[in-house]
């Protein structure tokens, strides 16, 4: 079982707002921030729900080739308001909530990409 995961981003504010917005539309909330001067490297901030940040952004230079990233959410229309919300909040579309029956008959997914290009996804495997 994954505990947590991350990217860095090369405009940390920018990326701040853009996952703040986009991923409260999935129930994520931005539950902790830790500057550069205590980690030692890199400002950091990390997202989620229920008060544990299981997905984190750190200032930096990007992850290249960018990286997939994908939330498991309970609702196609959950799904929906992420693309909305991602798009909105400064993302590209990389694919229109719609369903994906080449992964399996009832995946229901949508993409968007982050400022820095990384491919954003909010997937139901609800029928």
């Amino acid at each position: 079982m994954i505990d947590h995961t991350g990217v860095t981003v090369s405009n940390f504010e920018q990326s701040k707002k853009f996952y703040k917005d986009a991923l409260a539309a999935i129930g994520y909330e931005l539950i902790m921030e830790i500057p550069a001067s205590v980690t030692g490297s890199a400002d950091v901030a990390g997202f989620g729900e229920g008060g544990k940040a299981d997905f984190w952004i750190a200032s930096g230079t990007p992850n290249n080739p960018p990286i997939h990233i994908a939330f498991r959410v309970n609702s196609r229309a959950v799904v929906d308001a992420f693309h909305k919300a991602a798009l909105a909040a400064g993302g590209k579309d990389n694919g229109q909530p719609g369903l994906r029956p080449h992964y399996h008959p009832g995946y229901y997914g949508a993409f968007a990409h982050d400022p820095d290009n990384h491919n954003i996804e909010a997937v139901c495997h609800e029928g």
